[in-house]
């Protein structure tokens, strides 16, 4: 295996008249639990043992592994990469680091072998203990939406978690293989994050890119669960491009990252209408923001930690939205909806909205899922909104609710 030192951070696009059979479903293969890895639209990496951490102290996070890259470059590693999450809580510790060897090749999606079956076996012995109850997560809403109709704020974004316990130890590799195989397209990560613990999942959403001064930001809001009947599935879908709730959601988050984004770039794109994108089990509203930015001294994490956390996880306005959250949620969010990626010494990186996940524990599975609480809300449709999204990690290791 290659070291960090030899091997570009800069993957070209896929030919698909060529495409690089079994470059990328080699990596999904090899990964062991322990590893790091992080599969993108653009490039897929395998990363093993930690040649430098990201050290946990006053500095902005970006100032931390702007310093951990250069030291990581002057003692010999040509081209090193930062790679790892980010949790909810700005103050909270992050789990990144450069690793000492990293592997990189094209995207899932352009190698032929991720399409053929594979024999992957789940534990049929779960135990599912939803927290809170769904009633509990139910009351919340409608708390929630009873103060905001008195003007208290105008977004929250409610979380409830699923605790899975297994009379088997976790098959992480096989986790991932499912998650990666149902949607290639799509960012599929398993990343350490403490002892015994790892961080599994697999996103929809990019918080931010940065390649060369080109910046891309992919917020979703405004969601419908899908259906096997296709006839079904389009109205369900046709109806949330019309929706007058979900629509003003998904503005209030554009809103936000556009705000967030137009100091750092000389020129900003920003649709006037979102349009889909699907995944295995829901609909989303999307809308794909480019600019160019104004300087090149702006890493992508920068960036990210500049639009973390939008709306579209945590609410506005921020402050009031965090509050209500830890006075709502009877759990520490810890990573989930924070940020996963990667970044390099030039500044380049994607960074994911860290959503659709679980993290993992010994024979213990924590999955959570989140929905937009707005006035119009209602509290058995935002409960029906976060089972929908828990159907991504639960067909992966074999449970049902």
């Amino acid at each position: 295996m290659p070291t960090a030192s030899q091997v570009a951070t800069h993957v070209p696009p896929a030919d698909p008249a060529h495409p690089a059979v079994g470059a990328a479903t080699s990596l999904l293969d090899g990964y062991r639990p322990g590893d790091r890895f992080l599969a993108t639209p653009g490039r897929t990496l395998l990363a093993s043992g930690t040649a430098r951490p990201v050290p946990h102290d006053r500095r902005p996070l970006d100032e931390r592994v702007t310093a951990t890259l250069a030291e990581a470059r002057a003692s010999g590693q040509e081209s090193p990469v930062v790679i790892g999450a980010v949790p909810f809580d700005h103050e909270s510790p992050a789990a990144l680091a450069v690793p000492a060897e990293l592997r990189i090749a094209p995207p899932l999606a352009s190698d032929p072998l991720i399409a053929l079956p594979v024999g992957i076996s789940g534990s049929a012995n779960w135990r599912i203990r939803p927290v809170p109850a769904p009633e509990v997560y139910g009351a919340g809403v409608a708390a929630a939406v009873e103060r905001m109709w008195r003007g208290e704020f105008s977004k929250v974004v409610l979380a409830r978690t699923l605790e899975l316990t297994s009379t088997e130890p976790l098959d992480l590799p096989a986790m991932l293989q499912r998650l990666a195989r149902r949607d290639p397209v799509g960012y599929t990560f398993a990343l350490p994050t403490g002892q015994g613990r790892t961080l599994i999942g697999a996103s929809p959403e990019l918080l931010v890119s940065r390649h060369g001064q080109q910046v891309v930001a992919n917020p979703l809001a405004g969601s419908t669960p899908r259906s096997s009947d296709l006839a079904e599935d389009v109205r369900r879908a046709a109806t949330l491009l019309e929706s007058v709730k979900d629509l003003h959601e998904h503005a209030v988050v554009v809103d936000a990252v556009h705000q967030a984004l137009a100091p750092h770039c000389a020129e900003l794109t920003v649709p006037a209408r979102p349009t889909l994108i699907r995944t295995a089990t829901m609909w989303h509203l999307s809308t794909t923001v480019t600019g160019t930015l104004s300087s090149p001294d702006i890493s992508a994490l920068a960036l990210a930690c500049a639009l973390h956390p939008t709306p579209a996880v945590c609410g506005t306005p921020t402050a009031t939205a965090r509050q209500v959250i830890a006075e709502t949620e009877p759990f520490d969010r810890g990573f989930f909806t924070g940020v996963v990626g990667w970044g390099n010494a030039g500044g380049d990186g994607e960074w994911v909205v860290t959503i659709r996940c679980a993290e993992a524990e010994e024979r213990t599975l924590r999955l959570y899922a989140g929905a937009g609480i707005v006035a119009a809300s209602e509290p058995e449709a935002e409960t029906a909104e976060t089972a929908a999204k828990f159907r991504t990690f639960l067909s992966a290791v074999g449970a049902e609710l």
